[in-house]
């Protein structure tokens, strides 16, 4: 399975999560896992994805959603699995 790590970080507002699922979704990619806070007014969330039927490639993917993350006043960064489990290895 081809997976990546999504994170978004930002103040709170109303649509990021439908944003990034609506993007997602568009492109035929599945979300995994989830896992959002809320800390006063700041959001944070991380997504573990499926890419095996997306239909965008890796870097294509990454730089839309950092669009999307623009546009909606958040930072969007994407990692494939391999690499960001091998920089958070102890």
């Amino acid at each position: 399975m081809k997976r990546a790590i999504i994170t978004v970080v930002g103040k709170d507002t109303v649509g990021i999560i439908a944003a990034v699922c609506t993007y997602l979704a568009a492109h035929k990619i599945n979300i995994l896992e989830i896992s959002q806070t809320i800390v006063q007014e700041y959001f944070n969330m991380m997504m573990i994805v499926d890419l095996k039927n997306a239909d965008l490639a890796f870097g294509d993917m990454a730089d839309g959603l950092e669009a999307v993350g623009e546009g909606i006043g958040v930072i969007i960064k994407c990692q494939k699995e391999e690499i960001f489990d091998k920089m958070h290895r102890i």
